[in-house]
């Protein structure tokens, strides 16, 4: 990641200015923008406008604290391709304080974090990795003398929104999983007054980080949510419903053990424990390691990390799922046969009924004539004339 010391800002100095100062052309720029639009799902030729907000940014401030968790969340939004515009733009506008990745430590540290919240007071975005521990009044984890909740609420309350990221800070993950000794929770159970928006997953992808943060930017809020405060330009969808490999699922085609034939085949992985069915995430689209690949991608099922108590709903991660609906056709032929077959003779019989009744209505609508010899109608004659 970019080190903001390398490349200060000047007083007064726009993001677009310090981009341009830094060598990133307008066209890189524009095609980024563009990009993140996509991923925002508001269609590329929004990518000007975007720009343009973007650009006129003078360095939002944004705090991001660490709790109870591994990093593993800080790694996976800082692991990108380096360089890339999306490093740049959240070390050089962002990180004004991070618990992680500042050089300062101890009392400098202590008091970059309070500096930051007191110069930028009520307009800093905050973002929170790590859950939350409770019990025993929150003593398993502590900073400075100050445990968990008094550091976020501390933080929180000078916030303009706050950004969960990663399942720690979504729900308390690992830690929260039972019998959960620490008494963790997620961010949005003890912040109530602000709102709270969670980038789930164990860890999350680093470019929904950035496409949230560079929504916040461009429209001066977060992005729309599902029910579980997560944006839906990510989770919007099921990974079942995006798999490359639901075709096999449809056809009934599983892998049944891990090497073997269907696994080389990169058949469906249901049957060794996906949970792509029940959970649901961007990895299909965006993908992981500069968009390379992802665990289906791998060959490895997807564990539902981005759901709240995956780990004791989804485990054991390699047992298959309850029976999950799908059309299987290889598995069950001969009943969507039989269904086809009754369909069939079904629609034959009403079509032969509907036949019987149009032909009944033509003849009653059809001209009454007397019968041949009555009346002044000549009976048939041959071609001839001749009776």
């Amino acid at each position: 990641m970019f080190s903001s010391l390398a490349h200060p800002w000047t007083a007064g100095e726009s993001l677009g200015e310090h981009l341009e100062r830094r060598g990133v052309s307008r066209r890189d720029f524009l095609e980024f923008c563009g990009g993140l639009c996509a991923v925002l799902g508001l269609g590329k030729a929004a990518g000007v406008r975007m720009a343009e907000a973007l650009q006129a940014v003078k360095r939002p401030s944004v705090v991001w604290i660490q709790l109870q968790e591994c990093t593993g969340c800080v790694e996976s939004v800082i692991r990108t391709a380096e360089p890339t515009i999306g490093n740049l733009v959240l070390d050089t506008i962002s990180l004004d304080f991070s618990h992680t990745l500042m050089a300062a430590a101890g009392h400098q540290a202590e008091e970059a974090l309070q500096t930051a919240m007191a110069e930028n007071m009520g307009q800093y975005l905050l973002i929170v990795t790590g859950s939350v521990p409770l019990n025993d009044g929150g003593v398993y984890l502590t900073i400075a003398g100050r445990t968990a909740r008094t550091i976020l609420e501390e933080a929180a309350a000078g916030a303009a929104a706050v950004i969960a990221v990663g399942a720690c800070a979504h729900w308390g993950s690992v830690q929260a999983a039972r019998p959960n000794p620490t008494g963790a929770v997620g961010v949005s159970d003890i912040i109530k007054d602000k709102p709270v928006l969670n980038i789930a997953g164990c860890p999350p992808i680093g470019d929904v980080v950035t496409a949230t943060v560079a929504h916040y930017l461009m429209f001066g809020r977060l992005p729309a949510t599902d029910g579980d405060g997560r944006p839906l330009f990510a989770y919007g969808a099921r990974i079942h419903d995006q798999c490359p490999r639901r075709a096999n699922f449809d056809a009934g085609q599983f892998v049944e053990q891990f090497d073997d034939d269907n696994a080389r085949k990169a058949w469906c992985l249901y049957h060794v424990g996906c949970k792509g069915p029940a959970t649901f995430s961007p990895c299909p689209i965006f993908q992981w390691n500069g968009g390379t690949d992802w665990p289906i991608g791998a060959g490895h099922p997807c564990i539902g990390c981005t759901e709240r108590n995956f780990w004791d709903t989804m485990s054991p991660f390699y047992d298959r799922l309850p029976d999950v609906g799908g059309f299987g056709i290889e598995q069950n032929v001969d009943l969507i046969g039989a269904a086809l077959a009754a369909g069939a003779t079904a629609g034959v019989a009403t079509h032969a009924v509907m036949t019987a009744m149009h032909q009944r209505k033509l003849r009653r609508e059809l001209p009454v004539m007397d019968a041949p010899g009555a009346g002044n109608v000549p009976p048939s004659t041959t071609p001839s004339g001749k009776e």
